[in-house]
C-alpha cells in the first residue's frame, strides 16, 4: 500500500503504470476530470503526455470559482455597494470578474470586503459589527458546504439578527449529467477525490446505472492518476462500468455522514446556474425555509441577470470540456494570470490557469 508522499511521485511506479496502460487501451476513449486539483496535477506533471493517442483528457467543471456566475458575482457587488454591508468571502473569489468589476476592485474603491480563511471568522465579524450587515458568499462544491452549513448554525444558536448568506453552492453530480446531456462525449470520469471524501462514492451510482460511464475517484499525485486512468482503461475495455475508488485513504462509498447531515439539515436542492453550463435543476443548494432569515436573496432580493462572457472568451466552452485553452484567441495574450479575462484564468484551479502556468502551449 502506498503510505507516503515520496511513493505517490515514484518514478518507477509511474512508468510501470504508463506501460500497463499502453498494453491494456485499444479503445479511443475520452475521459474527463472534474476538479480543479486534477486539472492542475494532471498538467503540472505532464500526464497527458505519457498516455497512448488512444486516450483523450478533458477538463470538466470541476473549478469552484470557475463555474461561479458572473450575475453571482455581480450580485456581490451590489450588496458591497449597499449601506453598512460587510461582504466575506474566501480570497480566491476576490479578481473572479463581474460584469464590469470584481471585489476586488470594490475593495478597492472603498467597499467594506473581508477575506476569511473560515466561515466562522465570517460569524465573529457579524457578532463584532452588530450595527452591520454581514454577508458570507458561499460558493464552491459538496466540499465547501458543511463549514457554510456550521455557520448557519452557529449563527442560528446564538440568534445573530446580521449574518446573512449568499449562496452560490453546487452539487458536482448533476454537473457530470448534464455535460452527457448537452452532448458532451465522454466514456469515463476521474472522479472529483475532495467532493467524494464528502460525499462518498455512492453518490455516482446514478450517473454509471443511467449512461453506462465509468467513474474512478482519484487521488491527486501522478501515480494515483496514472492508477486511476488505468482502472478505467480496464473498466472500458472490459465494457462493465462502475464507481471504483482509487483515492481508497481518503474516500469511503459513504463518505463523512456528520458533514452530510450537517448539510442536509440546512440546505435543500434547488436550480443553479453554472458559468457556461447555465441553469441546471438541482444541482445547487439554497438554505432550507427554516433558514431564511439567514438567506440574503430574500431579505436584500436584487434582479440581476446573467450575463453573456465577455467577447472572445471562451470559458463556457471550456467548462463543457468543448474546447481548450489554446483554442481560444485571448489566451496567453489579453488574458494572463495577471490580467485575466475569464474565470478560468483566474482561479489556481482554473484550467487556463493550468495551462499557462506549465506552458502547455
Amino acid at each position: 500500500m502506498l503510505k507516503y508522499l515520496d511513493e505517490y511521485r515514484d518514478k518507477d511506479l509511474a512508468q510501470n503504470l504508463v506501460a500497463q496502460i499502453n498494453y491494456a487501451s485499444k479503445k479511443s476513449i475520452r475521459i474527463m476530470e472534474v476538479c480543479g486539483g486534477h486539472t492542475m496535477a494532471i498538467r503540472k506533471y505532464g500526464i497527458q503526455n505519457l498516455l497512448p493517442p488512444t486516450i483523450k483528457l478533458l477538463s470538466g467543471p470541476g473549478c469552484p470559482v470557475c463555474v461561479t456566475s458572473r450575475s453571482f458575482i455581480d450580485k456581490a457587488i451590489a450588496y458591497s455597494a449597499m449601506p453598512d454591508i460587510i461582504i466575506t468571502t474566501y480570497g480566491d473569489l476576490m479578481r473572479v470578474p463581474g460584469t464590469s468589476s470584481s471585489l476586488l476592485k470594490e475593495k478597492a474603491r472603498g467597499a467594506d470586503v473581508r477575506i476569511v480563511v473560515s466561515t466562522l471568522d465570517a460569524v465573529k465579524i457579524a457578532k463584532e459589527n452588530p450595527e452591520k450587515t454581514v454577508i458570507f458568499l458561499g460558493i464552491g462544491f459538496e466540499t465547501t458546504t458543511p463549514p457554510t452549513a456550521i455557520a448557519v448554525l452557529e449563527a442560528s444558536k446564538i440568534k445573530l439578527k446580521n449574518f446573512l448568506i449568499l449562496s452560490a453552492h453546487k452539487l458536482m453530480p448533476p454537473a457530470m449529467a448534464a455535460l452527457i446531456d448537452e452532448g458532451t462525449l465522454i466514456d469515463a470520469y476521474i472522479g472529483p477525490g475532495h467532493v467524494s471524501t464528502i460525499a462518498g462514492s455512492k453518490i455516482y451510482k446514478p450517473l454509471v446505472n443511467q449512461y453506462d460511464i465509468s467513474v474512478v475517484i482519484s487521488g491527486f499525485e501522478p501515480v494515483d492518476i496514472l492508477q486511476s486512468i488505468w482502472m478505467l482503461v480496464k473498466q472500458i475495455e472490459s465494457g462493465i462500468p462502475s464507481v471504483e475508488i482509487q483515492y481508497s485513504r481518503a474516500v469511503s462509498q459513504e463518505g463523512n455522514l456528520k458533514a452530510q447531515n450537517l448539510v442536509n439539515d440546512v440546505f435543500e436542492p434547488c436550480t443553479a446556474f453554472w458559468r457556461g453550463l447555465g441553469a441546471i435543476p438541482k444541482s445547487g443548494l439554497k438554505l432550507k425555509p427554516e433558514y431564511n432569515s439567514f438567506e440574503a436573496e430574500s431579505l436584500l432580493p436584487l434582479e440581476i441577470a446573467e450575463k453573456p462572457e465577455p467577447k472572445g472568451c471562451l470559458c463556457g466552452q471550456i467548462l463543457k470540456g468543448q474546447k481548450i485553452p489554446t483554442d481560444c484567441k485571448l489566451f496567453g495574450k489579453t488574458c494572463t494570470p495577471e490580467k485575466p479575462v475569464g474565470a478560468c484564468m483566474v482561479s489556481d484551479e482554473g484550467t487556463c490557469a493550468a495551462y499557462f502556468k506549465y506552458n502547455d502551449y
